[in-house]
Parts: C-alpha cells; structure tokens; sequence
C-alpha cells in the first residue's frame, strides 16, 4: 500500500500545474455585455462580438420568442487587423424568421460600416442527448446564410466525451469551427482535463475558450492535433476596488 501512494504522489508531483489565464499571451478574445475594452484588444487577430440573444418569452407574457439586441453598437473597426464574428446566444431552437432577418441585416450593417465581418457564432447551451436536433437547427442556418458567411458555435466540455459518437462529426461541413468552453460564468472547470482527450477524435476544427484569470495547462497532445486551431478568451471586467 505505501508504494501505491508513492506513485501517486510521484505522479502528482511530475503534473505540471495549471498557470493562470493571462489575456496579453492571446490573440483572440470574446467581447460580451458589459465587459470594459482592454489593451489586449489592440492585438486581437480575432474578436467573438456579442450582437444579441434569441430568447423564449415567459408564458406569462405570451410564451413567444423574440430577438432581444445586446452588445456594443456598430463601431468602424476597419483598421482591425484580423476578423469578426458576430456572436448570438440562443435560449431556444425555435427561430421565427424575423430572428434570421434581425441577423443577417446586423451581419451586413457591420460590414457596410468597413468591419472585418467574417461570419456568426452561436453560443447555445445544448444538453447532450439533444445534439441531434441542434444539428439539425444548424444545417437549417448554414442554408439562410450567404456563402461567404462563416459559422463558428461554441461547446460545452462535455459534450466530446458523452455524446453519441460521430454526432459532433455530422457537422463537418455545416460548421467551420467549434469552441469548447472550458469555463462555467467566471471561473474554469475544476476537472476540465479530464474531458479533452476526445478531441483527439474531432474531424472539424476546433479552437479552446478559456476565461481571463482562469486555470488554464494544456494537455501534451492538443498542440500537436492537425485541427486544433488556438484558443479564445473571455474577457472579464476587472474586480471592483475595495475602499
């Protein structure tokens, strides 16, 4: 027994500790409600734009869905050294069409303005055993969006490992990339390691989300995945001051 707590320890000692997320070793950050601009913004390759949220109504008030518009207004970035994605979050799959035309006009208002615009990412919290029909809501939005359009969505950590297999890999085609969201609100997830190695088994990009200030040791493998395509960090606004 002492021998087997040896190599626990030994292999506890060898781990290489998780270093806090520093935003100035990134080049790609989302940008939310809310959240000041940073410096580090001047070095952003990529930025992930909150623009708005496709929310469901509470019964009370009628149960229909809307489009509610978050996020900064359209600025000129056309000096911008890299690309846009607008992003939207989504409470429910069931879209009306005004919700598509709200996005679309906002895509083309951006670009009108000089933006970068690259395409839209959906941020949607989808349970596992109901990946299907997310998938199917997304070849439905591939179809609506013009051609030069790309469309990234985010993932949560444990989807890889529990989802039926292959069904993240439908998807091929349909998305140009995932980002796997290894945070929950503003702090990252203590075991996150532990969900990462299917990525091994991914067949479309995917990049990594982490939050500022988080925990953050990347696994041995993940640099070396052909498809694997950096990270993108969360930007918090900084802790109030204490008097």
């Amino acid at each position: 027994m002492k021998g087997f707590w040896l190599a626990v320890l030994l292999v506890l000692l060898s781990s290489p500790a998780a270093a806090e997320v520093d935003a100035s070793q990134y080049d790609a950050f989302w940008l939310w409600s809310g959240v000041q601009p940073q410096p580090v913004l001047a070095q952003a390759k990529s930025l992930y734009i909150l623009q708005g949220q496709v929310e469901r109504v509470p019964l009370s008030q009628g149960g229909a869905v809307r489009f509610l518009a978050q996020g900064i207004s359209v600025p000129r970035l056309a000096n911008h050294p890299g690309e846009i994605w607008l992003v939207y979050r989504a409470q429910t799959l069931d879209w009306p069409p005004e919700a598509y035309a709200v996005v679309l006009s906002q895509v083309r208002r951006w670009q009108l303005a000089g933006n970068p615009v690259v395409g839209i990412q959906i941020d949607f919290d989808a349970r596992t055993r109901e990946l299907h029909r997310y998938a199917q809501f997304l070849r439905d939005l591939r179809e609506r969006l013009p051609k030069n359009y790309r469309l990234s969505i985010t993932g949560l950590l444990d989807w890889a490992p529990n989802a039926e297999t292959g069904v993240l890999n439908q998807l091929v085609g349909v998305v140009d990339e995932i980002v796997i969201q290894t945070y929950q609100g503003r702090h990252s997830i203590a075991n996150y390691s532990a969900y990462l190695p299917p990525t091994k088994r991914l067949q479309l990009p995917f990049k990594i989300g982490l939050v500022q200030h988080g925990d953050w040791q990347a696994p041995d493998y993940l640099h070396d995945l052909p498809l694997f395509r950096g990270y993108v960090v969360f930007l918090l606004n900084a802790p109030a001051s204490p008097h």
